[in-house]
């Protein structure tokens, strides 16, 4: 297939529509709005459903409507959107309903700003609604990586009836790269014989529910979603090994911020420092096996437009075995090559 030069918001909407999306609801907010835009005018003529809702809150409960009836649903915000989602995302993941949540970061807390950012790290990994759950969270490093993992987001969503989320940062969805639009791999999907379409004189009719009164049922309940977290944790890991066979450095880094990672790596290799990088893209499941394939490593550093949020997981792959290091920007700052240069030879001791 020929490729396409499309902006990212709209290769992301696309996408959707290839893997069978035809329910989008949402509402605008920079810089995500070309998705809604596409959806909106693209969904009617396929004979799908663009609803923009009064509010985001409203917007994910739509999705949980559509998702109860069967149907790929697909929503899309970014950062203080998402975080009027949660509640409904919580709602839907104790309901175990399937749907893909986007969200193209920008600068916060609060309304923050309208630049890229990561900062939504911890809301996006650790479930930022209440109670136990984990949603499998997807994070692309270029525009045919948020193509194919949009479209593999609705067949994981499926498989294991969660919501599933693909985060990029703003720039992700304002720039334009050439893409193509392959058939996604298909699984072997369970039938939705739990969706509400209606009993039709053949069944008692299904009911979707996350209120579990009874404590033994809700914990029972609980127990039934772990199981599901531990076999996503188990299959559903995906990362990059860039370079890192002999580094003694090791960058941390996804999304955009590890494009630019790659850049720093070939100018300290040019120098004589052997580094290399481990690129999440999943963050949750986060790829900590991958640390076990760095022997010769002597320094980790962790390189996010965050004040240091995958820290933390870092850390904990580290198990102690290395010292984890951070570079950052915030705020909609995107980090500089030559600063996260300068920092590697602090964290390294100078060029070798």
């Amino acid at each position: 297939m020929a490729k396409i030069l499309m902006k990212g918001n709209e290769a992301v909407a696309k996408a959707a529509i290839e893997a069978g999306c035809k329910y989008f609801f949402g509402y605008p907010i920079t810089p995500q709005n070309e998705i809604p835009e596409y959806m909106a005018r693209e969904l009617p003529k396929i004979g799908g459903v663009f609803l923009q809702a009064e509010s985001e809150v409203s917007a994910i409960n739509m999705i949980y409507g559509g998702a109860g009836a069967g149907a790929r649903t697909m929503t899309s915000s970014s950062s203080p959107g998402i975080a009027l989602k949660q509640e409904g995302i919580t709602y839907l993941v104790g309901s175990e309903l399937p749907c893909v949540v986007v969200n193209m970061m920008r600068g916060g807390p609060g309304l923050g700003g309208i630049q890229p950012s990561q900062a939504d790290y911890f809301m996006s990994t650790r479930g930022g609604g209440n109670g136990d759950y984990r949603t499998p969270v997807f994070a692309p490093a270029s525009i045919q990586e948020a193509v194919d993992m949009t479209m593999e987001a609705f067949e994981v969503a499926d498989f294991y009836r969660t919501p599933v989320m693909v985060v990029g940062d703003g720039m992700i969805g304002q720039m334009m790269e050439p893409v193509e639009f392959n058939e996604p791999t298909k699984r072997d999907l369970p039938a939705k014989d739990w969706a509400t379409t209606g009993t039709k004189g053949d069944r008692k009719p299904n009911i979707i529910n996350s209120l579990y009164l009874d404590p033994q049922e809700l914990e029972d309940h609980c127990l039934k979603l772990e199981k599901k977290y531990a076999e996503i944790e188990k299959n559903e890991v995906r990362y990059e090994m860039y370079k890192t066979e002999d580094a003694d450095l090791v960058f941390v880094a996804y999304g955009t911020t590890s494009r630019i990672t790659k850049n720093v790596i070939e100018e300290l290799r040019a120098e004589g420092v052997k580094a290399g990088l481990i690129r999440p893209q999943t963050i949750w499941p986060f790829p900590f096996k991958a640390f076990d394939e760095i022997p010769n490593a002597k320094e980790l550093l962790v390189v996010e437009m965050s004040t240091g949020q995958m820290i933390e997981d870092v850390q904990i792959a580290s198990a102690g075995r290395w010292p984890v290091s951070f570079y950052g920007r915030t705020g909609g700052m995107i980090p500089e090559p030559n600063d996260i240069k300068a920092k590697a030879l602090e964290v390294i001791g100078g060029a070798k």
